[in-house]
């Protein structure tokens, strides 16, 4: 063995000692009278054991309900007005559950059968899935209006139900048109499904605050599960008493409709729907060259027109919207108005009591928004200065310039989606 082996055997280091196990890592945290032990598993996950909760009984219940059936992080994790849209919801479906029983019966003795109440709970449910599919037929045209204007037509779909089910509740007085009348109860509620289906997905967005929709839409259907099995109940107990005749009957079902529709509406004014369709554009507008502040989806929830959404707004520029380019130009004008909107994917055409607007397809909602500001400064131009209409367009295109990026920012901060506008059917062009 020569002297360098040597030297590397003296200086080899003894083995090491195994090192000590890992103790488990833990920690106590209390949050509201409740404290929990966390640690720290082998195997890496989180066990949370509870160790002292001395939150009075009450409390406890309280804590579980909104655990059950409001979204994690509640009232923080969703937007303003969700318990209210929440608190009518859960009303409208216990009194739409109730409606379906005292129809159902109504329409199996119009058939000639005597059921009770329970066997019409039971039938309610076959009768309204199977119209579910001429529905879905029926209505397979109108998603892109329902997009636009889904509260409009949550509320629209609502009547329909109520319509539906008034038209069963009556057929035991003309048993002879039993097909007709059931028939046509029954295309309405199918309809009404669909429409209140379609719709669900935006109203539940509008809620949405921290990518939380998938939990949204969860314990909102827990809340009206619950609701339909209680109305289901009120259902079976008015079947077996006051409505077990049609007198009976034709007292109670308008009053639980009056309450149906009128939780629905209060549902929908309560949703602060974010994405731009041609009413909250306009309102957006009007809101903005009036006082030159910027309303939320929350401050314009209320000020909604839901019956009729298409009412021209002075304020914003009387803008039309979704008419076909070859209805709104003429070929001798539509040159002078690219000169003066270069590069821009819309082009107005101002008329005696209206502006038409067209887009151009691609078009999203910040130049939904440019024309419709063009349309707003043009118009308080003409209305405080009396100048020519295209010279007030020319200027009012340079103002919307101007002010244009801070006013797109500012709406995108208070939650506004401006990357689309949903116009329904409307007409677009392209070169």
């Amino acid at each position: 063995m020569n002297l360098l082996e040597k030297i590397k055997m003296q200086k080899k280091e003894p083995d090491k000692a195994p090192p000590p196990p890992e103790l488990p890592v833990y920690w106590i945290e209390t949050s509201e009278a409740v404290s929990y032990r966390c640690e720290f598993e082998p195997h890496g996950h989180l066990s949370v054991k509870i160790l002292d909760d001395s939150r009075p009984v009450i409390r406890r219940v309280a804590d579980s309900f909104v655990n059950k059936f409001f979204p994690s992080g509640y009232p923080y994790s969703v937007n303003e007005g969700y318990l209210r849209y929440t608190q009518f919801r859960a009303l409208q479906h216990f009194t739409s559950a109730a409606l379906s029983v005292l129809s159902t019966q109504s329409l199996l003795f119009a058939a000639g059968l005597r059921p009770t109440p329970a066997q019409a709970t039971v039938v309610s449910w076959v009768l309204k899935d199977g119209m579910q599919h001429m529905g879905k037929l029926i209505c397979s045209n109108l998603g892109a209006r329902m997009d636009s204007e889904p509260k409009r037509w949550r509320i629209l779909a609502d009547v329909l139900y109520d319509l539906g089910t008034g038209l069963e509740v009556l057929s035991p007085l003309c048993p002879q048109f039993f097909l007709q009348v059931a028939g046509l109860g029954n295309f309405a509620k199918g309809m009404a499904v669909v429409a209140a289906r379609a719709t669900r997905l935006p109203i539940y967005s509008a809620f949405a605050k921290e990518g939380n929709l998938s939990d949204l839409f969860a314990k909102g259907e827990a809340i009206s599960t619950v609701f339909n099995v209680l109305g289901i109940g009120l259902g079976i107990q008015l079947a077996s008493t006051i409505c077990s005749s049609i007198q009976g009957k034709m007292v109670v079902g308008p009053l639980l409709s009056i309450v149906h529709v009128y939780c629905v509406i209060e549902e929908m004014r309560a949703t602060p729907v974010n994405t731009l369709n041609p009413q909250r554009t306009a309102m957006l507008v009007a809101d903005f060259i009036k006082t030159g502040k910027v309303s939320s989806p929350a401050d314009l929830r209320y000020k909604e027109d839901l019956l009729f959404p298409g009412r021209l707004i002075e304020d914003a520029g009387n803008v039309k919207v979704g008419k076909s380019f070859r209805k709104v130009f003429k070929p001798s004008k539509l040159d002078e108005l690219k000169q003066i909107f270069p590069d821009e994917k819309f082009l107005l055409n101002p008329g005696k009591k209206s502006v038409d607007m067209v887009l151009e397809h691609g078009a999203t909602g910040e130049d939904a928004l440019r024309g419709w500001l063009v349309a707003g400064f043009a118009a308080d131009m003409e209305k405080s200065f009396h100048v020519p209409t295209s010279t007030a367009l020319e200027e009012a295109y340079e103002k919307m310039n101007d002010v244009f990026g801070p006013f797109v920012s500012e709406l995108q901060a208070k939650g506004w989606h401006t990357d689309r506008f949903l116009d329904g059917t409307g007409s677009r062009f392209a070169w």
